[in-house]
């Protein structure tokens, strides 16, 4: 394939821009080489500065549930920029939004919007030391909740990716408010309420892990972990911004027999454009200004495109039910997938929920925490992933990510992938 038009952009990019990148994973640090530069997308597909089509298994890192440029959402949002692009004031769609995301979500009595993942969580953090009037946060290794300062803590992916296990720039201060528990281990959890007892305001937690890989909770670790947080006088905090409306039409803690007490949200609910929202009981979200004195505040939070393309998503996803059918396209792509590993002789280890999906490569053992991630062959992966793209299809760069499926990701792209991954897996054994 030809990239002269992306190297020319990268090179362009590496002078005004730090890391030619405005998010680190982007840069392809963890897989090696320079960046593809994309212009397009439409369905299933995304397409670089020199027009190389390529199956797309980032989605957007998540919120392309529908494929790329959907023909109803598209027209949702030019119909919504003919009637402005944002007011600085309240809009009938985004009462709408709410009340649909509250109808799906039994837990979401009050529904407050943002403009990020990051704001979703910093707020969440600051509603729960308001209501518990306690200060220490639980969350856990690999787990990523956007880069405020108190989360920037054993944090996953892109952290894992690049080496980082802290952030310069955040206080030692703070950063020792946040303790940090093992995925898929309550006995972790008990040992820190033990050791900071009545001083934990929230455990914070991804109901199915997707920061470290795909990393499903085991059975009974949800459930268990909310009693815990009660009995100790802590809010459970479920971090959703990916697994909302992915995985189920609502929230997948609450399918699992879980209701947080406050619930972070994004991705889908924006449509692919930017977006962020908590939502929770009406006792604690009430504690939000003008109602409570709790301060928070953004000039674009509920912007009208954003509001506008997530709402018609959802409408879609509702009369749509794709569920089942995208499950479906899971399991048939982690066959695929594990047939092709076999063949080859290389183990990995892939663990999916519903339409999300991790081969940790390099490893047969079970992935139930980060430590467990981290044993994967990264190196390998580098290898497999620029074998895939060279073979059309896009994977994110980094071993500590998820495949997306969309419902535009036909049988047929679903089986040409699996053959690629043989094809490339073939020249790596």
């Amino acid at each position: 394939m030809n990239h002269r038009k992306s190297r020319d952009l990268f090179n362009r990019a590496v002078v005004k821009l730090p890391g030619a990148v405005n998010s680190p994973v982007r840069a392809w640090s963890a897989v090696g080489g320079a960046p593809l530069f994309i212009n397009r997308a439409s369905g299933p597909f995304i397409f670089d500065a020199d027009d190389n089509r390529f199956i797309d298994y980032v989605c957007s890192y998540g919120p392309a549930i529908l494929g790329h440029a959907h023909p109803r959402v598209v027209a949702a949002l030019a119909d919504q920029a003919k009637l402005g692009l944002g007011f600085g004031a309240t809009t009938a769609i985004e009462v709408e939004l709410a009340e649909l995301i509250g109808s799906a979500i039994e837990c979401a009595e009050r529904v407050r919007l943002v403009s990020s993942g990051t704001e979703a969580g910093m707020t969440a953090l600051r509603l729960a030391r308001a209501a518990t009037r306690k200060s220490k946060i639980i969350k856990f290794d690999g787990c990523y909740h956007g880069h405020s300062d108190s989360l920037l803590v054993k944090a996953g992916s892109g952290g894992m990716t690049l080496g980082i296990a802290d952030s310069g720039g955040v206080p030692a201060e703070l950063a020792a408010l946040t303790m940090v528990a093992r995925y898929n281990s309550v006995e972790s959890v008990d040992r820190l309420f033990a050791s900071a007892r009545g001083e934990v305001a929230a455990i914070i937690v991804e109901p199915v892990a997707a920061n470290m890989g795909v990393v499903p909770p085991l059975s009974n670790f949800l459930p268990e972990l909310a009693d815990l947080a009660h009995r100790e006088g802590a809010l459970l905090i479920a971090d959703e911004v990916i697994t909302a409306f992915r995985l189920n039409f609502g929230s997948i803690s609450e399918a699992m027999g879980v209701r947080p007490d406050l619930i972070m949200l994004g991705k889908i609910i924006g449509g692919g454009l930017p977006v962020g929202a908590v939502a929770g009981s009406a006792r604690v979200m009430d504690l939000l200004a003008p109602r409570g004195p709790v301060y928070q505040a953004g000039t674009l939070s509920g912007n009208p495109l954003s509001v506008r393309a997530g709402l018609e998503t959802l409408k879609i996803l509702k009369e749509t039910n794709p569920y089942a059918r995208l499950d479906a396209s899971g399991a048939r792509l982690e066959t695929g997938l594990r047939k092709a590993f076999a063949s080859a002789g290389i183990a990995a280890r892939i663990n999916r929920a519903g339409s999300i999906l991790t081969p940790f490569v390099g490893t047969s053992a079970a992935c139930n925490d980060a430590d467990d991630a981290r044993r994967s062959d990264t190196k390998r992966f580098a290898r497999f992933f620029h074998a895939m793209l060279e073979r059309g299809i896009n994977l994110a760069p980094s071993q500590f990510e998820a495949m997306f499926i969309s419902t535009a990701h036909g049988d047929d792209v679903i089986d040409q992938t699996s053959a690629s991954a043989e094809s490339a897996l073939a020249g790596l054994a």
